[in-house]
């Protein structure tokens, strides 16, 4: 089988494309060709490397002409991108599996969030990716499948942080045992993967078609984790004990850049855990990495940019 994955070389796709190498497939990369892939590999000098931008005109067309058997989307964002792509394929006999997000979701009513629950995005990127996840999986010329990941995290990458933002002095500061705040109660939770879990479920669902087609699927770890908690145990790493400071939304607002308290907002109003029953049951889908475990590897790992 041939497989073309488009945005190849990102952070998913760093793990993506050797882990289709190693399982058989004859594999393709598309990019812009401007970044290195974040964890280096042999099964690279296996890999065909095309450079595309999916701005310029005929992408769509250029990627249906490379003939694979499956693609696999990594960088769609908006419905348009989608349709066209849809539509450059719908003659072949290609299967696609699009790269979706949790943030389709919106706040949860019952967790473990399932795939099945009523989608209620909060913000536009939310509402773009289930947007997409809608079209793709109504429509009947191309089949489809949606692999939604959580927070990704691993090596090359600042992970979200216990204040649910990404400014790298929550862990220095927790590192050196110095005061942090967090918002309300410590309570609101985050849901981390590690980019070879999402990568071996992308796998996975193309090794398993028949149960995969037509279905959206998690990939996150085994479990949420709260911000105090999450706090606690990285300051422990360094041998600290964490030093937090609990207060009001607004008070707490006030301590931090506007950005970054957009971004906390974000991710603590949905305060995601996300069920893994579907993708075990379906695909085998069997995350490596627990969240923590995940977040330690990035964090003291050589690549790490923090």
């Amino acid at each position: 089988m041939r497989v073309v994955v488009i945005g190849g070389s990102g952070h998913i796709g760093s793990y993506l494309v050797p882990r289709l190498v190693e399982a058989g497939f004859d594999t393709t990369c598309v990019s812009r060709g401007l970044r290195k892939p974040y964890v280096s590999s042999d099964a690279w000098t296996k890999v065909e490397q095309i450079s595309l931008d999916r701005g310029a005109s005929g992408f769509d067309e250029a990627v249906a002409r490379l003939g694979s058997d499956a693609v696999i989307d990594l960088t769609c964002y908006t419905l348009a991108s989608a349709q066209n792509l849809v539509e450059a394929l719908r003659d072949g006999k290609t299967r696609l599996l699009h790269c979706g997000t949790i943030w389709v979701h919106g706040m949860s009513v019952e967790v473990p969030t399932t795939e099945d629950q009523p989608r209620r995005p909060i913000s536009d990127y939310g509402i773009r990716k289930e947007q997409i996840e809608s079209f793709l999986l109504r429509q009947s010329d191309v089949p489809a499948t949606i692999i939604h990941p959580g927070h990704l995290v691993g090596e090359g990458w600042v992970p979200l942080n216990p204040a649910a933002n990404f400014n790298p002095l929550v862990f220095q500061n927790l590192a050196l045992g110095r005061e942090i705040a967090l918002p309300n109660i410590g309570r609101e939770t985050l849901h981390h993967v590690h980019a070879d879990d999402v990568a071996q479920c992308f796998v996975r669902a193309l090794g398993r078609w028949p149960e995969a087609e037509g279905l959206s699927f998690h990939a996150v770890s085994p479990g949420a984790v709260t911000l105090a908690g999450y706090a606690e145990t990285v300051a422990g790493w360094y041998g600290q004990a964490a030093n937090i400071r609990l207060l009001p939304w607004e008070d707490w607002r006030k301590t931090v850049t506007e950005k970054e308290a957009s971004v906390t907002w974000d991710h603590i109003a949905r305060s995601p855990h996300c069920s893994l029953v579907r993708a075990k049951a379906r695909l085998g889908y069997e995350p490596r990495y627990t969240s923590l475990e995940a977040i330690r590897e990035s964090l003291f790992s050589p690549l790490y940019p923090g």
